[in-house]
């Protein structure tokens, strides 16, 4: 079996506040194979953000790593040095971040920042301008070089979605990290968007760490999904089992709240009964006890681990 990509083993990341420690991340496993794209889901407040500050090293201040290790193509992520994660940063590992208006200059042409993102290039001027058309026609984008030559304002909010895919592609990296690149599109351009994304993965051979709340868009795209609730990975799994058998009862709820699966018309949305642990004073045993119908005795005392082969779950009953 080929060496992973992306080897996330026991990573507890915390953050000192007023109240105190607020343990964000907790003993997180998780594995991204060459080539496979891996959807990680889960309630907002659940660690997918930490997860990926974590992992590119752009944690905030008040943010402490506790413990477990990360490794990229097997270099240690956590023991690099500042500069040498800087270097890795838009080589090894590209982004693309939720709203492209965030991430894109509003000042300086697109054409601009795809040739300043090539810096480490020796290539002239115009020979990364027609790099840039390439990868712009590329993402599905119309008369490439006459947008190079417009702002960020001039493009529609798919438009810009796609030139920020361009730009994090434009290094080929060896992992592109995506955190929810869709949430701001329509449905339509959704669709465009994901379809556009797994050509582009398949063109290019990248690992891709995909983060979404949608459940559909992570059916779509994903090869492998990791379920992640209150700082915990709950369940893993190829998508099609996770979905269609999904072992814990947090994904199964979670499922159940997809709009998506209500076939009749209704004014109430499914919902999952009560609210996230405070993760500054958790509970003991397992963190979802009490929004679960199907705990038993010993989910009050002991945490469960993640069992299982291909497919895993943290859960006492599960392992009964």
């Amino acid at each position: 079996m080929t060496s992973p990509v992306l080897d996330v083993r026991r990573l507890s990341v915390s953050y000192q506040t007023g109240r105190g420690t607020l343990r964000a991340l907790r003993n997180v496993n998780m594995t991204v194979q060459p080539g496979r794209i891996v959807g990680i889901v889960g309630e907002s407040g659940c660690g997918k953000s930490t997860l990926i500050s974590t992992i590119i090293r752009l944690l905030a201040p008040n943010a402490r790593i506790d413990g477990g290790s990360i490794e990229f193509m097997g270099r240690d992520l956590l023991s690099l040095e500042s500069e040498a994660m800087r270097a890795l940063r838009g080589d090894g590992i590209s982004m693309v971040f939720q709203d492209p208006m965030t991430s894109l200059n509003p000042v300086m042409t697109i054409g601009r920042q795809m040739t300043d993102i090539q810096h480490r290039d020796n290539r002239s001027r115009a020979d990364k301008l027609a790099r840039a058309a390439r990868l712009l026609e590329r993402v599905g984008i119309a008369d490439p070089a006459e947008q190079l030559k417009r702002y960020p304002h001039h493009l529609s909010g798919g438009m810009r979605q796609r030139v920020a895919i361009a730009m994090a592609l434009m290094t080929e990296p060896a992992l592109l990290i995506a955190d929810e690149p869709t949430t701001a599109l329509d449905a339509t351009l959704e669709v465009q968007i994901i379809h556009r994304l797994r050509q582009l993965q398949q063109d290019f051979g990248c690992a891709v760490l995909f983060i979404s709340h949608h459940l559909g868009v992570i059916a779509e795209l994903c090869d492998e999904v990791v379920v992640m609730y209150a700082g915990e990975v709950v369940e893993t799994g190829s998508t099609r089992e996770v979905f269609l058998a999904p072992r814990h009862p947090y994904t199964r709820k979670l499922l159940e709240c997809d709009p998506g699966r209500i076939e009749e018309s209704t004014r109430h949305l499914p919902v999952i009964a009560g609210k996230l642990p405070d993760l500054v004073d958790l509970p003991k045993g397992c963190v979802f006890r009490s929004r679960c119908d199907e705990s038993i005795d010993i989910c009050a005392r002991k945490p469960p681990e993640l069992e299982g082969d291909d497919h895993c779950a943290a859960c006492h009953v599960v392992g009964q």
